[in-house]
């Protein structure tokens, strides 16, 4: 049983509050060794605040963390790595113009004759990472990191993690970008950790992820702790209740629904990337997209939003002729995108809440020319209202808040 054995990591009562948003309330979890402990809630509930608690970019207001039995003020990366402590974010932190090798062992270079970069040992220890995680297909050692997309940069910051000295490992969403093989290598990898004895924290939406994989279940809402029990005794029910308050017959209802005309439609339409792709979208209704990475589902995408140029084939939206020649003229046409790489291409991390709301609709908030203030927060604080983003103010840079939200 994982209590009766000193835990790796134990947080005791603590809490943190950005502004007058109290992010975590007097929480206390212990994280032991050899189990694979799930960390779940819904956005905003907490599990990213204390990630950051653990790994030093944030500090506690109240309580203490201990590592190894001692008590640890970490105040970096560097510190919390220090202590075996080691955080795979959901979303990751790649330098574009190093190789995939050198983004796996960055701090960990080897010289060759005191003097040079050792590149034979390198490249040799990034294939052997990869072949281990079962990835050879997607990576290569030698390939630059500017053209990977995002699922392939997720495995990078998985496997720069997995190197030797971890106590403690945070996988947050690690499976957002994976295919279902993929994340079946990542499992197999994570079972493997556990034997070893490292204390593995699982944080993911995927309910039948956490079942299969997790042994223990410490569940937040709200910014606190409101259960902490083996997984054999929760079904996925259950965990819906326990996270949002309510149970699950409540959330979802199916209903009936007549669908309208087509909204969007595609004949034959090609680009440098896809070929003949010909498919419609009604009004009410949604449509999967699937495919392994590299089948150019985003490609398609982008095509729709006239980011990649039509070569052959053409598109309609809602009965009228569409050729877009930027996502300027599918704002103008009423169809979005929301993309894969959100911080590349969807946010601007340094601006508020409220400048990412009005971004693209300066129509709605101006007078001939002009920002109209009070337009524009009220605007802001209609779709932080409606998406119930949790976040102090809307003039809150987006970059400081949760994944999720």
């Amino acid at each position: 049983m994982a209590s009766s054995r000193e835990p790796v990591v134990r947080v005791t009562g603590v809490s943190k509050s950005f502004g007058v948003v109290k992010a975590l309330r007097d929480v206390s979890a212990e994280f032991y060794p050899g189990e694979v402990c799930a960390l779940m809630g819904e956005n905003g509930a907490g599990k990213s605040t204390l990630m950051r608690l653990l790994e030093g970019e944030h500090r506690p207001d109240e309580g203490e963390i201990r590592a190894g039995g001692q008590v640890v003020h970490l105040r970096s990366a560097r510190e919390a790595q220090a202590h075996g402590i080691r955080v795979i974010h959901q979303e990751p932190e790649i330098i574009p113009e190093m190789t995939v090798a050198e983004n796996i062992f960055i701090g960990d270079f080897r010289a060759r004759s005191g003097i040079f970069l050792d590149t034979d040992d390198l490249f040799a220890r990034a294939r052997q990472q990869i072949a281990s995680l079962g990835i050879s297909g997607l990576l290569a050692a030698e390939q630059p990191c500017r053209d990977l997309g995002p699922a392939q940069r997720q495995l990078i910051e998985i496997m720069r993690a997995l190197r030797p000295g971890a106590k403690l490992l945070a996988f947050d969403e690690p499976t957002s970008s994976l295919t279902e093989d993929e994340a079946g290598h990542l499992f197999a990898t994570i079972r493997r950790l556990r034997e070893e004895g490292v204390s593995i924290v699982y944080i993911s939406h995927r309910l039948k992820e956490v079942l299969e994989l997790a042994d223990r279940c410490i569940v937040l809402r709200d910014g606190a702790v409101v259960s902490s029990l083996p997984v054999s005794e929760i079904d996925e029910a259950k965990m819906v209740r326990l996270m949002v308050g309510r149970p699950i017959s409540d959330l979802f209802h199916r209903r009936t629904r007549q669908l309208g005309p087509a909204r969007i439609e595609l004949e034959s339409v090609t680009t440098k990337k896809i070929s003949n792709i010909s498919f419609s979208v009604r009004a009410g209704e949604i449509v999967g997209l699937g495919g392994l990475i590299g089948s150019g589902r985003t490609e398609v995408a982008r095509a729709i939003v006239g980011v990649d140029k039509l070569i052959a084939g053409r598109m309609s939206a809602s009965g009228t002729v569409y050729a877009p020649t930027s996502p300027g003229d599918a704002i103008r046409a009423r169809i979005g995108l929301v993309p894969e790489d959100r911080k590349q291409e969807a946010l601007l991390l340094v601006q508020s809440v409220r400048d990412n709301v009005s971004l693209v609709v300066p129509e709605k908030i101006s007078t001939f020319g002009f920002i109209d203030s009070a337009r524009e927060n009220k605007l802001a604080n209609t779709h932080v209202a409606e998406l119930r983003v949790k976040t102090p103010s809307i003039s809150q840079p987006v970059g400081k808040l949760s994944g999720g939200n």
